[in-house]
């Protein structure tokens, strides 16, 4: 009778936490009621792979992000109030996301999950995030699975979605590489069979399509197989260890197609960094992204998040996964501005619905009360001397049989502080 006292016990605590304040009733002025948020602080939190298969690159977002939190904190906060952010390491292991979402919640009482990071990690926490009304910010992921507004209204993407990403590399190879036998390897789950969906889109079928997965770190089977079947281009939905893996496997065989990678898997820092003395491999690689290049020294958002970087993250190597996490703490300081003092946990997913951000990406963000994807579109880079440029002009387009058109909109100039105003 006891262990069944304790279980029920159990669960009415864990209702009671699911039932924590959402936002609707609460002032947000530190009188309790809205979890993660006092007169002075704001307490958020994200998973991340610090450790892992998909630690190379991606363990720099989350401290980048948080340098730039410590960069507003310097700078007055926002309505008074500094962010803190706290960064669990969950190895890229859906089990341990779980876990530690969980203690972020439950434990760490916060706010709101921001850019929690991987299609198969965080797809196993949206229904605990719902349950305890948390705001789910601007996913690192371009899976689909965050664009479901009516099951999931908590949760927002930031990256294009997948099926976006292979429509428009579908789309260059279509007009530039003509003929060639296409072919697609891709991670086994969301993440590849969106990226794959976009190209068939565009394509059609590809010629020969391979999976792998993040706990075997072996591609030689696949790369194998794409060149006995004649593969001139490969398309890669990669992440950046496995980019890498497939790359200079393909070299050890003599295979050598052109390879068009997916954004999350394509940064020449992390994955040249891998690569080491074989990271000559790389050039000419084509890929596309949305937000400046880490090497554009004349971009003024790039010399903002270097500015950030040496001030704030110990002056890190600078990659692109660094733009990237301080993209995204930029934009949840804009939406945190957005929302007034007065910030409850309705209140921050109102104002992403609402939109009309701006900031370094080359595209529209696309949230709505019926979208709640990020990024529309990106643009063409390739790989030439070692660093990415871009070519060619960004492309906007959907998840479904919609165009991909050229995108003329102008990106914006960041605030002169380097704080979104209130």
């Amino acid at each position: 009778m006891k262990r069944i006292t304790t279980a029920a016990l159990s669960v009415l605590l864990l209702a009671t936490a699911g039932c924590t304040d959402g936002g609707g009733g609460g002032n947000g002025s530190g009188s309790g009621n809205v979890p993660g948020v006092t007169d002075t602080e704001i307490v958020v939190g994200t998973h991340m792979p610090l450790t892992g298969p998909a630690a190379g690159g991606y363990s720099k977002i989350a401290p980048a992000t948080k340098a730039y939190f410590d960069y507003v904190n310097a700078n007055g906060g926002v309505h008074g109030r500094k962010i803190t952010y706290k960064i669990k390491d969950d190895g890229y292991n859906p089990a341990n996301t779980q876990t530690v979402v969980r203690e972020l919640v439950l434990q760490d009482k916060v706010f709101a999950v921001l850019n929690g990071l991987g299609t198969p990690t965080h797809t196993g926490v949206l229904d605990f995030l719902k349950t305890n009304r948390v705001p789910d910010l601007f996913v690192a992921s371009g899976s689909r699975s965050w664009n479901q507004a009516d099951k999931y209204p908590q949760t927002f993407g930031f990256n294009p979605d997948y099926t976006v990403e292979g429509k428009i590399l579908a789309t260059y190879i279509k007009e530039n590489l003509a003929g060639k036998k296409t072919c697609f390897l891709g991670q086994d789950d969301d993440f590849g069979r969106d990226s794959l969906a976009g190209v068939e889109k565009i394509l059609g079928a590809v010629a020969a399509k391979e999976s792998y997965v993040t706990s075997n770190p072996n591609v030689g089977p696949q790369m194998g197989a794409l060149k006995a079947a004649g593969c001139e281009v490969v398309v890669l939905a990669t992440v950046p260890g496995f980019t890498a893996l497939s790359i200079g496997t393909a070299a050890k065989i003599a295979f050598k197609p052109q390879f068009v990678v997916s954004n999350v898997g394509s940064d020449p820092t992390t994955v040249g960094k891998t690569l080491g003395a074989a990271a000559p491999l790389m050039e000419g690689l084509v890929a596309a992204n949305y937000l400046p290049l880490n090497t554009d020294e004349a971009n003024p958002w790039i010399q903002l998040f270097k500015k950030v970087n040496a001030e704030h993250n110990g002056n890190a190597e600078f990659d692109n996964n660094v733009v990237y996490g301080m993209s995204v703490g930029y934009l949840f300081v804009q939406a945190l501005q957005s929302a007034g003092k007065d910030l409850t946990r309705d209140k921050i997913l109102e104002t992403v619905q609402k939109n009309g951000f701006q900031g370094p990406g080359l595209v529209p963000l696309r949230f709505s009360a019926q979208d709640h994807s990020g990024y529309g579109g990106e643009q063409l880079t390739k790989v030439e001397n070692g660093k990415a440029v871009y070519f060619g002009t960004p492309y906007t387009t959907d998840d479904g049989d919609g165009p991909v058109a050229p995108y003329q909109g102008q990106a914006v100039a960041p605030p002169p502080s380097g704080v979104p105003a209130a």
